[in-house]
């Protein structure tokens, strides 16, 4: 998978699992290469305990301010190293805006730094001394120093349980195929498999769209493949039962119509009178296109663009 493509899906990942715990703020351009996407969390003030215990190990990481880079690579030393100097930009500016407002900056605003990584090797924890905390972690979670606040997650040393589940689905290879089954085997009422389904669509087409697929994006679509097509019959069933098919021709445009109201539902709850009447011009969009925007728009995006 190319690495814009990884870091985009994610950065929407990140975004749309956690959003309902708290402020996101990613970072939309990549500039280089070596530069990785982030995503910034601040927890909301209330507690939503039910929304982070489904989220299982990464709701336990989003307890605190933190900030999330994904690899799609091992992650390297020189890599740490510049993610580590990005937080501690983020410490400086922090510092410099609570002096000028003659306040005291306490450690529980520090935002924590999350590596994750589809693999560590050992050279790599013993040479940052990051140590696991089996007491309280799961295996695969290394922590450097206190003070350093600073994680690493090695995604392929996580447990293969629903608890790591929404992790793993960023690893690589038999891990992340692994998670992949394990979405689709979740029951239809669970709160999290509609929206991890629609980003995995959005994976798939924006894959597909791109004209240097190499074999392990042929594999990655192969196994999805199954899944996705198990959600366009949950689509479509559950199209028929809305009864959205009663007087429209069935077929290939039917179908879409059906995918694009699910996708609208899931992310912005019933169709009102203003999202229905952004359904015809999306209709017009190739799949890839419209999958990609109705995941990265908000709603009064959407509205703005394709409102007559």
């Amino acid at each position: 998978m190319t690495r814009l493509v990884y870091d985009q899906f994610a950065k929407d990942y990140l975004t749309g699992l956690l959003t309902p715990l708290g402020e996101v703020e990613t970072n939309r351009d990549v500039p280089d290469e070596m530069q990785q996407i982030d995503v910034r969390f601040i927890p909301y003030q209330s507690e939503r305990s039910d929304n982070a215990q489904v989220l299982g190990l990464l709701g336990q990481i989003a307890r605190t301010p933190s900030i999330f880079v994904p690899f799609h690579n091992a992650v390297s030393p020189n890599q740490i190293r510049s993610c580590m100097g990005k937080l501690f930009d983020i410490y400086a500016n922090l510092q410099r805006q609570y002096q000028q407002e003659n306040s005291c900056l306490e450690e529980a605003i520090l935002p924590w730094l999350w590596i994750l990584s589809p693999t560590v090797s050992s050279t790599i924890s013993q040479g940052f001394k990051a140590e696991q905390n089996l007491s309280k972690w799961p295996s695969g979670v290394y922590f450097l120093g206190e003070s350093l606040k600073t994680g690493i997650v090695a995604i392929d040393q996580l447990p293969p349980t629903e608890e790591t589940l929404w992790l793993r689905l960023l690893g690589k290879d038999n891990v992340q195929k692994q998670a992949i089954n394990e979405v689709g085997k979740l029951p239809a009422n669970h709160p999290l498999r509609a929206n991890a389904l629609l980003l995995l669509v959005n994976l798939q087409a924006t894959i597909q769209a791109n004209k240097n697929i190499d074999r392990e994006d042929r594999e990655l679509i192969m196994e999805l493949s199954p899944l996705l097509l198990q959600w366009r019959e949950e689509a479509l069933h559950e199209g028929e039962e809305r009864g959205l098919q009663q007087g429209l021709e069935r077929g290939a445009r039917t179908e879409r119509r059906i995918i694009i109201e699910s996708f609208l539902r899931a992310r912005f709850g019933d169709l009102d009178k203003e999202l229905s009447g952004i359904i015809q011009p999306l209709l017009e969009l190739p799949t890839e296109e419209f999958a990609v925007l109705l995941l990265q728009l908000s709603r009064e995006e959407l509205l703005a663009r394709f409102s007559c």
